[in-house]
């Protein structure tokens, strides 16, 4: 739901990874999208996907094929690219790889779930601009929603893309609980590993986890005073 919700409503759309296509299914079903490309990878999702599309009586509007990332589009075939449940390296691979099939497409919804500041960076450095955010928790695992377009942007403060600028700014009640929960885990941990013999990769460690503590604090600032981000 946080992803369909990040896609403006009548444009084309192909969502890369598609897994069981129930993402292409609620799109068409709710009237958000005329047309989706439902694309996977593995034979075995792109097969579930098909019965399920066939079930629900849409094979008419969603098309399913199968390749690796954008290859298996053209350019003009979707106006906005839905990348979701993979990790951010993979997402930033397939980004590179489709350069030229972008080129048309309006928007990029992505749900990274790994290596999130890297992404965020790189979206940065490659001409797109975050427009809209959003944060979801599933039991105890946090799942960020990006949605991006083309523009520029200077953001150099490593906190907005550690947690993202639009979260903190708009003071997102689940980026803060996670802030909480991420404080407690890291400072727990310094406690720890202070108590063990200090070797190199103890006090880099430890290091690292002060920088962190470091940008959670800041993020907690910022969250509180939305004005200041």
């Amino acid at each position: 739901m946080a992803v369909a919700q990040m896609v403006t409503p009548g444009l084309k759309v192909a969502d890369i990874g598609c897994d069981h296509a129930y993402l292409p299914i609620y799109l068409v079903r709710e009237n958000v999208s005329p047309y989706v490309i439902a694309a996977d990878i593995n034979s075995g999702p792109v097969a579930k996907a098909r019965d399920n599309i066939r079930e629900a009586g849409l094979e008419g509007r969603i098309e399913v094929r199968q390749g690796d990332g954008l290859s298996v589009i053209e350019p003009g075939d979707a106006g906005s690219v839905v990348l979701a449940g993979m990790g951010g390296r993979l997402m930033m691979k397939i980004l590179s790889e489709g350069a030229a099939v972008l080129e048309e497409v309006y928007e990029i919804i992505m749900e990274p779930q790994s290596e999130v500041s890297e992404l965020r960076h790189y979206l940065q450095d490659n001409g797109y601009m975050i427009i809209s955010e959003d944060m979801v928790n599933d039991g105890d695992k946090f799942y960020p929603v990006i949605k991006a377009v083309p523009g520029k942007t200077d953001e150099n403060r490593e906190v907005m893309f550690r947690y993202g600028k639009v979260l903190l700014r708009e003071g997102n009640p689940v980026l803060h609980d996670f802030l909480l929960l991420e404080r407690q885990y890291c400072s727990n941990l310094l406690e720890e590993l202070a108590a063990n013999i200090e070797t190199p990769n103890v006090a880099a460690r430890m290091e690292e986890l002060r920088t962190d503590l470091a940008l959670n604090e800041e993020a907690l600032r910022l969250i509180a005073e939305p004005e200041l981000s």
